[in-house]
């Protein structure tokens, strides 16, 4: 299927989780880019930015390469939900949640020898009602740091989730079947 090492501009251990479970091999090397959202951008425009931001950066180093970029949020009520700041700030995310559907949007980039395909995964996730105790015992377990939303649907997070259309490994941080998709067309 894809027989080349690819680069992925992340350090994020579920991306690398990912691509490791499909079998293709892969070297990790961190983007750091501002990822401050413009205030015109939407939720797709504003993923697919950084996913082509992160992925340019690092081809630009490795021009020869097959370079993934990615970035995920959450969308609920229009609101777009990227990593909480603090605890506080993941618990207000999870009330946002809380018994309500939302959207996970990530956008894929890859980039080789100046060539570049980026398109972006939505898919509805919907909470079931948590209560105070159920947010701050989940908060306590420390998964909501560095993760989109403040929850991570392949942890302790499973626990609430009551229904999914789309993707699952789009809500974990890479849409597998997208990024192979990508790769026939680059």
């Amino acid at each position: 299927m894809l027989k080349e090492k690819l680069v992925l501009a992340s350090r994020s251990l579920r991306r690398q989780e990912i691509l490791s479970a499909v079998g293709w091999e892969f070297e990790p090397i961190a983007a750091d880019i501002d990822e401050t959202r413009f205030a015109s951008e939407d939720a797709a425009t504003y993923v697919t930015r950084l996913a082509r931001t992160k992925a340019k950066t690092i081809a630009d180093r490795f021009p020869n390469r097959l370079v993934i970029g990615a970035d995920t949020v959450v969308v609920i009520d229009g609101e777009i939900l990227g990593q909480p700041r603090d605890d506080d700030d993941a618990r207000r995310m999870l009330r946002l949640l809380s018994g309500k559907w939302h959207d996970v949007l990530t956008g894929v980039a890859l980039m080789r020898a100046g060539a570049v395909v980026v398109e972006h995964e939505t898919t509805r996730v919907r909470f079931s009602a948590m209560s105070a105790e159920e947010i701050d015992w989940y908060i306590a377990g420390g998964e909501p740091q560095g993760k989109a939303g403040a929850y991570g649907i392949q942890g302790r997070a499973a626990l609430f989730i009551k229904e999914i259309q789309g993707d699952y490994f789009n809500v974990v941080g890479l849409p597998v079947r997208l990024v192979f998709e990508l790769s026939r067309r680059i």
